[in-house]
């Protein structure tokens, strides 16, 4: 019997903390993903997805910090609440805290969307 999605949340906020952001997408987003930022940047698909997260991950010079403070799921839904202190490359610097919230179906995210908490 395949894992339940108890322990598909665990282990992809797993690859979060390890800061395997775009693994994390590309094994377990679905390929007709959405997504939405709190800034209202939306994608439509995994390969956009993909292409954002490895754009975002490759602007960071250096990660502080990844803390996953709690997260729960009910039913196909699941909620992280992470903060994200990153130095970029650029010179800036990147503290998030988010909550994100997934919709799965099959063991796969099929939307999400990201809220600043």
């Amino acid at each position: 019997m395949g894992q339940n999605l108890t322990e598909i949340v665990a282990a992809k906020n797993a690859m979060v903390l390890k800061g395997q952001i775009v693994e994390a997408t590309e094994k377990y987003f679905a390929n007709d993903v959405t997504t939405r930022d709190f800034d209202g940047t939306i994608t439509s698909d995994k390969n956009a997805m993909v292409a954002k997260m490895q754009g975002f991950a490759g602007a960071i010079a250096k990660v502080n910090g990844i803390t996953l403070h709690r997260s729960v799921n009910n039913g196909e839904v699941s909620f992280a609440e992470f903060t994200f202190d990153f130095d970029m490359k650029d010179g800036s610097h990147i503290l998030w805290h988010e909550i994100i919230r997934s919709v799965w179906k099959n063991g796969e995210v099929v939307n999400e969307e990201y809220f600043k908490a």
